[in-house]
């Protein structure tokens, strides 16, 4: 539990959709690992060195464009491994055709992924233990990362608070995400903090009480 008390984590919210990006780490050991880079680079990269951590790993929720624009910045600037599911390449590869049509600017593509996490694969990052939770449904490849010594959930877009993600994009499937809070999110202890990739913060307990699209709220 030493390390999971030592643990910290920072977010910045970034770029136009105001997305949540994490950043994951240990002072003591030097390390962290961002989580959705969304957007301006050097905002992240700025937060890692007032945390005085250096990233070794860059883990991606899904691959909508505004979890993954600064992807390929954070990368080069870094040398870390970036780490995406599979079922979600094809949306990465389609990432700066997006983000022409939704933003009008041209973005380099995401980096190749260097590795494709898998459901119940556990990922070490300073010292603490990610667990890999695939929750398909906002896109096919979406995931969530607990982290159960710190009672930590980063839900990217699947669990909002008293809300979900869309599902009305390419890939999007409502009957799946509400199944993959159902069994694989709200199965985990209630007194998990929620980070999710949109908005404040929640817990499981919370959601499980109050949120009226996963069929366990009011």
């Amino acid at each position: 539990m030493s390390d999971a008390v030592e643990l910290e984590v920072r977010g910045v919210v970034v770029g136009l959709f105001q997305e949540n990006c994490w950043i994951v780490g240990s002072r003591r050991r030097g390390e962290a690992c961002v989580i959705d880079p969304g957007a301006e680079p050097e905002q992240i990269l700025a937060l890692a060195r007032d945390m005085g951590v250096r990233i070794t790993r860059v883990l991606a929720s899904h691959a909508h464009l505004d979890h993954i624009m600064a992807a390929r910045a954070i990368v080069e600037a870094t040398g870390a491994p970036f780490l995406l599911h599979a079922d979600d390449l094809t949306i990465a590869e389609y990432m700066p055709t997006a983000a022409k049509q939704w933003l009008g600017e041209d973005v380099p593509p995401a980096p190749t992924p260097d590795a494709f996490p898998e459901h119940g694969q556990d990922i070490e990052v300073a010292g603490v233990t990610l667990r890999v939770i695939h929750t398909p449904g906002h896109t096919p490849g979406s995931l969530s990362l607990y982290a159960a010594e710190a009672h930590l959930l980063f839900s990217g877009d699947t669990l909002f608070r008293e809300s979900i993600g869309r599902t009305d994009l390419p890939g999007g499937d409502t009957e799946l995400i509400l199944k993959s809070i159902r069994e694989r999110l709200f199965t985990l202890p209630e007194d998990t903090r929620v980070l999710p990739g949109h908005m404040q913060e929640t817990s499981i307990a919370h959601e499980r009480a109050n949120n009226p699209y996963a069929g366990l709220g009011r």
